[in-house]
């Protein structure tokens, strides 16, 4: 009886040197499982005479329910520590922020992006969008570039694994959706589109193999080139201020005639080439089921990218992917 004693005195100290409820279970199975000296007591029961026996296994069981006592009081401060130490992991802390913090903002190319947008919406346009996987039709088709045309190899197109081989492609400019527009809406239009853009092009200084352009579209009745060349410096002025002008130099695009590069003077005297134009080719609007006898128009498109670098005094285009918190607070 004194050792059935002792080993409850032994139960609960090992309970309580217990730290968590995996501990406390291998105590538990230590002071009450099949070799446990109480076990090993009962067994010994069977060879002694019955008062003996009566005697002995009173003080077993009265061990044995102790040693239960002790354990499940012990189980039940360790699943409450648990417990409460998985409510602190947990814990959120809702107190309201008194501090005034540092406000974000926008990134270069958006802060472009819709000061563009402001500036041609003041000047009549409206905002257009189309998707940025593009067919085939749309992206060239449309826009007057006949399969095999070589123009297309200028484009360095990035096609997708989808439909026929060659016939959908990441759009490598926003005039697809001035066919989409055209095909939807009967002029008179005036939209810009401004979108984002693919080609493979490698990064450098000033290529990105994605990109931003903006392009506009103008039909209506009685639009000449005079119209084309008044827009872009009205546009200039609206948007680089006093001191800036504008030149219209012949090029060629598929989907214009005439064609031209146009380029905006800094107030140093300096020309710098911003972008393409030119009058909407008959066979475009022809494709988009639009009369070119009674209608004419012209389109004009830059990027904006390159934009932000003008405007923003920036020598390296990948500076603006890079998100360096450093470079980007400055602007």
């Amino acid at each position: 009886m004194s050792e059935a004693e002792q080993v409850v005195a032994e139960a609960r100290q090992k309970a309580m040197s217990a730290a968590t409820l995996d501990e406390l279970s291998t105590v538990r199975t230590a002071v009450s499982g099949k070799r446990s000296p109480l076990a090993q007591a009962r067994k010994a029961l069977g060879t002694m005479d019955p008062e003996a026996r009566r005697n002995l296994g009173k003080a077993l069981n009265a061990a044995q329910a102790a040693i239960d006592e002790i354990l499940g009081a012990r189980e039940q401060e360790l699943a409450a520590s648990a417990r409460a130490q998985k409510l602190a992991a947990e814990r959120l802390d809702l107190t309201e922020v008194t501090e005034q913090l540092p406000d974000g903002h926008l990134h270069v190319i958006t802060q472009t992006w819709q000061e563009l947008e402001d500036v041609f919406v003041g000047m009549g346009y409206r905002v257009a969008e189309g998707p940025e996987i593009e067919s085939e039709w749309y992206n060239f088709g449309a826009l007057n570039f006949p399969a095999g045309h070589p123009a297309r190899d200028m484009y360095d197109t990035l096609y997708v694994n989808y439909g026929e081989p060659a016939s959908t492609l990441l759009r490598t400019h926003t005039s697809p959706v001035q066919a989409r527009v055209m095909e939807s809406q009967a002029p008179p239009i005036y939209v810009v589109a401004p979108g984002r853009c693919f080609r493979q092009d490698t990064a450098d200084a000033t290529h990105m193999p994605v990109f931003h352009q903006i392009e506009g579209l103008v039909v209506d009745s009685d639009i000449s080139l005079g119209d084309l060349a008044g827009t872009i410096e009205a546009f200039t002025a609206a948007y680089f201020g006093p001191g800036f002008t504008s030149r219209l130099r012949p090029s060629y695009f598929p989907f214009t005639e005439p064609s031209a590069e146009f380029d905006i003077q800094r107030p140093d005297g300096t020309w710098l080439e911003l972008g393409g134009c030119g009058m909407v080719h008959p066979n475009v609007f022809e494709a988009c089921g639009i009369d070119p006898e009674r209608w004419q128009g012209f389109a004009f498109g830059f990027g904006i990218d390159r934009l932000a670098l003008i405007r923003f005094g920036i020598d390296d285009l990948r500076e603006l992917w890079t998100n360096d918190i450093r470079f980007l607070e400055q602007f």
